[in-house]
Protein backbone atom coordinates (compact mmCIF):
# COMPACT_ATOMS: atom_id res chain seq x y z
CA UNK A 1 0.00 0.00 0.00
CA UNK A 2 2.94 2.36 0.66
CA UNK A 3 3.77 2.57 -3.08
CA UNK A 4 0.42 4.16 -3.83
CA UNK A 5 1.29 7.05 -1.52
CA UNK A 6 4.21 7.94 -3.81
CA UNK A 7 2.09 8.59 -6.91
CA UNK A 8 2.46 12.09 -8.37
CA UNK A 9 -0.29 13.40 -10.66
CA UNK A 10 0.63 16.12 -13.16
CA UNK A 11 -2.23 17.44 -15.36
CA UNK A 12 -1.40 19.90 -18.14
CA UNK A 13 -2.88 21.97 -20.96
CA UNK A 14 -1.23 22.48 -24.33
CA UNK A 15 -1.57 25.16 -26.98
CA UNK A 16 0.91 25.60 -29.80
CA UNK A 17 1.09 26.95 -33.33
CA UNK A 18 3.37 25.71 -36.09
CA UNK A 19 3.91 27.71 -39.29
CA UNK A 20 5.79 26.58 -42.39
CA UNK A 21 5.34 28.86 -45.39
CA UNK A 22 1.59 29.09 -46.07
CA UNK A 23 0.79 26.06 -43.90
CA UNK A 24 -0.34 26.51 -40.31
CA UNK A 25 -1.18 24.00 -37.60
CA UNK A 26 -2.99 25.16 -34.46
CA UNK A 27 -2.97 22.54 -31.74
CA UNK A 28 -4.83 22.48 -28.44
CA UNK A 29 -4.78 19.62 -26.03
CA UNK A 30 -4.76 18.34 -22.50
CA UNK A 31 -3.30 15.42 -20.64
CA UNK A 32 -2.20 14.02 -17.35
CA UNK A 33 0.95 12.18 -16.26
CA UNK A 34 0.98 9.68 -13.42
CA UNK A 35 4.50 9.33 -11.98
CA UNK A 36 4.72 6.19 -9.86
CA UNK A 37 7.31 3.71 -8.54
CA UNK A 38 5.94 1.24 -11.11
CA UNK A 39 6.59 3.57 -14.04
CA UNK A 40 5.27 6.76 -15.65
CA UNK A 41 1.86 6.64 -17.33
CA UNK A 42 0.67 9.45 -19.61
CA UNK A 43 -2.78 10.08 -21.14
CA UNK A 44 -3.29 12.87 -23.67
CA UNK A 45 -5.80 14.25 -26.16
CA UNK A 46 -4.92 16.73 -28.93
CA UNK A 47 -7.00 18.48 -31.56
CA UNK A 48 -5.29 20.27 -34.44
CA UNK A 49 -6.58 22.64 -37.11
CA UNK A 50 -4.57 22.49 -40.34
CA UNK A 51 -4.71 25.22 -42.95
CA UNK A 52 -2.77 25.63 -46.16
CA UNK A 53 -4.06 28.29 -48.52
CA UNK A 54 -7.75 27.54 -49.11
CA UNK A 55 -7.51 24.01 -47.69
CA UNK A 56 -8.51 23.40 -44.09
CA UNK A 57 -9.04 20.22 -42.08
CA UNK A 58 -8.95 18.95 -38.50
CA UNK A 59 -7.15 16.04 -36.86
CA UNK A 60 -7.66 14.42 -33.47
CA UNK A 61 -5.32 12.20 -31.48
CA UNK A 62 -5.67 10.20 -28.27
CA UNK A 63 -2.55 8.63 -26.81
CA UNK A 64 -1.47 6.53 -23.84
CA UNK A 65 2.25 6.27 -23.06
CA UNK A 66 4.26 4.31 -20.52
CA UNK A 67 7.90 4.64 -19.40
CA UNK A 68 9.92 2.65 -16.89
CA UNK A 69 13.63 2.44 -16.10
CA UNK A 70 15.23 -0.42 -14.17
CA UNK A 71 18.69 -0.68 -12.62
CA UNK A 72 20.23 -4.03 -13.58
CA UNK A 73 23.88 -3.47 -12.66
CA UNK A 74 25.07 -4.07 -9.11
CA UNK A 75 27.11 -0.83 -9.36
CA UNK A 76 24.25 1.27 -10.72
CA UNK A 77 25.90 1.76 -14.11
CA UNK A 78 23.57 -0.47 -16.16
CA UNK A 79 19.93 0.31 -16.85
CA UNK A 80 17.09 -0.94 -19.04
CA UNK A 81 14.55 1.63 -20.22
CA UNK A 82 11.08 0.55 -21.43
CA UNK A 83 8.91 2.88 -23.52
CA UNK A 84 5.53 2.04 -25.01
CA UNK A 85 2.57 3.84 -26.55
CA UNK A 86 -0.92 3.22 -27.87
CA UNK A 87 -2.76 5.89 -29.81
CA UNK A 88 -5.67 6.55 -32.13
CA UNK A 89 -6.01 9.49 -34.48
CA UNK A 90 -8.52 10.78 -37.02
CA UNK A 91 -7.93 12.82 -40.15
CA UNK A 92 -9.74 13.30 -43.49
CA UNK A 93 -8.13 10.11 -44.74
CA UNK A 94 -9.62 7.95 -42.01
CA UNK A 95 -8.71 6.51 -38.63
CA UNK A 96 -5.18 5.48 -37.66
CA UNK A 97 -4.02 3.27 -34.80
CA UNK A 98 -0.45 3.44 -33.53
CA UNK A 99 1.04 1.01 -31.04
CA UNK A 100 4.48 -0.22 -30.10
CA UNK A 101 7.51 0.82 -28.14
CA UNK A 102 11.20 0.31 -27.61
CA UNK A 103 13.66 -1.09 -25.09
CA UNK A 104 16.91 0.79 -24.49
CA UNK A 105 19.96 -0.66 -22.77
CA UNK A 106 22.04 2.03 -21.05
CA UNK A 107 25.60 1.48 -19.83
CA UNK A 108 27.35 4.34 -18.08
CA UNK A 109 31.12 4.15 -17.97
CA UNK A 110 32.67 6.39 -15.37
CA UNK A 111 35.85 8.20 -16.30
CA UNK A 112 38.92 7.44 -14.26
CA UNK A 113 39.48 9.92 -11.47
CA UNK A 114 35.79 10.61 -10.87
CA UNK A 115 35.85 8.96 -7.45
CA UNK A 116 38.99 8.80 -5.32
CA UNK A 117 39.44 6.39 -2.39
CA UNK A 118 39.77 7.74 1.14
CA UNK A 119 43.11 9.46 1.63
CA UNK A 120 44.62 7.41 4.43
CA UNK A 121 47.69 5.23 5.10
CA UNK A 122 45.88 2.16 3.80
CA UNK A 123 45.25 3.65 0.35
CA UNK A 124 48.16 6.09 -0.10
CA UNK A 125 51.88 5.82 0.61
CA UNK A 126 53.55 8.64 2.54
CA UNK A 127 55.72 10.94 0.43
CA UNK A 128 58.96 9.52 1.86
CA UNK A 129 57.86 6.05 0.73
CA UNK A 130 57.41 7.15 -2.87
CA UNK A 131 53.89 8.62 -2.71
CA UNK A 132 51.16 7.17 -4.93
CA UNK A 133 48.48 4.57 -4.19
CA UNK A 134 49.04 1.28 -2.42
CA UNK A 135 47.62 -1.98 -3.77
CA UNK A 136 44.61 -1.50 -1.49
CA UNK A 137 44.18 2.05 -2.79
CA UNK A 138 44.27 0.92 -6.43
CA UNK A 139 41.72 -1.83 -5.67
CA UNK A 140 39.42 0.71 -3.97
CA UNK A 141 39.80 3.10 -6.90
CA UNK A 142 38.87 0.43 -9.44
CA UNK A 143 35.81 -0.58 -7.42
CA UNK A 144 34.67 3.05 -7.32
CA UNK A 145 35.40 3.62 -11.03
CA UNK A 146 34.09 0.66 -13.07
CA UNK A 147 36.12 0.15 -16.22
CA UNK A 148 39.29 1.70 -14.81
CA UNK A 149 42.55 -0.10 -15.63
CA UNK A 150 44.64 1.68 -13.00
CA UNK A 151 47.58 -0.37 -11.69
CA UNK A 152 50.30 0.08 -9.09
CA UNK A 153 53.64 1.65 -10.00
CA UNK A 154 56.25 -0.21 -12.01
CA UNK A 155 59.16 -0.31 -9.57
CA UNK A 156 61.24 -3.38 -10.50
CA UNK A 157 63.32 -4.42 -13.46
CA UNK A 158 61.43 -4.57 -16.74
CA UNK A 159 62.07 -6.18 -20.08
CA UNK A 160 62.57 -3.66 -22.91
CA UNK A 161 59.41 -3.39 -25.00
CA UNK A 162 57.21 -5.09 -22.39
CA UNK A 163 53.90 -3.67 -21.16
CA UNK A 164 55.54 -2.74 -17.87
CA UNK A 165 58.32 -0.89 -19.71
CA UNK A 166 55.74 1.00 -21.77
CA UNK A 167 53.78 1.94 -18.63
CA UNK A 168 56.96 3.28 -17.00
CA UNK A 169 57.85 5.24 -20.12
CA UNK A 170 54.34 6.70 -20.30
CA UNK A 171 54.31 7.74 -16.62
CA UNK A 172 57.76 9.26 -16.81
CA UNK A 173 56.75 11.28 -19.88
CA UNK A 174 53.58 12.57 -18.20
CA UNK A 175 55.34 13.41 -14.95
CA UNK A 176 58.11 15.18 -16.88
CA UNK A 177 55.39 17.46 -18.21
CA UNK A 178 54.20 18.04 -14.64
CA UNK A 179 57.76 18.96 -13.64
CA UNK A 180 57.61 21.83 -16.16
CA UNK A 181 54.11 22.82 -15.07
CA UNK A 182 54.94 22.82 -11.34
CA UNK A 183 58.50 24.19 -11.00
CA UNK A 184 58.32 24.43 -7.20
CA UNK A 185 57.55 20.71 -6.89
CA UNK A 186 60.22 19.95 -9.48
CA UNK A 187 62.82 21.89 -7.46
CA UNK A 188 61.96 20.11 -4.21
CA UNK A 189 63.57 16.63 -4.02
CA UNK A 190 61.10 15.69 -1.27
CA UNK A 191 57.92 16.65 -3.15
CA UNK A 192 55.37 13.96 -3.98
CA UNK A 193 56.08 14.48 -7.68
CA UNK A 194 59.83 13.92 -7.33
CA UNK A 195 59.34 10.99 -4.94
CA UNK A 196 56.87 9.36 -7.32
CA UNK A 197 59.29 9.69 -10.24
CA UNK A 198 62.02 8.19 -8.09
CA UNK A 199 59.78 5.24 -7.17
CA UNK A 200 58.93 4.65 -10.83
CA UNK A 201 62.66 4.85 -11.59
CA UNK A 202 62.28 7.67 -14.09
Amino acid sequence: MSNYKKIAIAPYLKKEKTTAGQSTIDTQGAGVDFITPMGDLGISYDKSEHSSGSQKFDTKEKKVTYKKQLDVGSKGNKKIRFEGQYGKSENPGGKITTKGGKITFVYTKKRGGDVMPARNKKNFRPTKAGAGMTRAGVAAYRRANPGSKLKTAVTGKVKPGSKAAKRRKSFCARSAGQMKKFPKAAANPNSRLRQARRRWKC
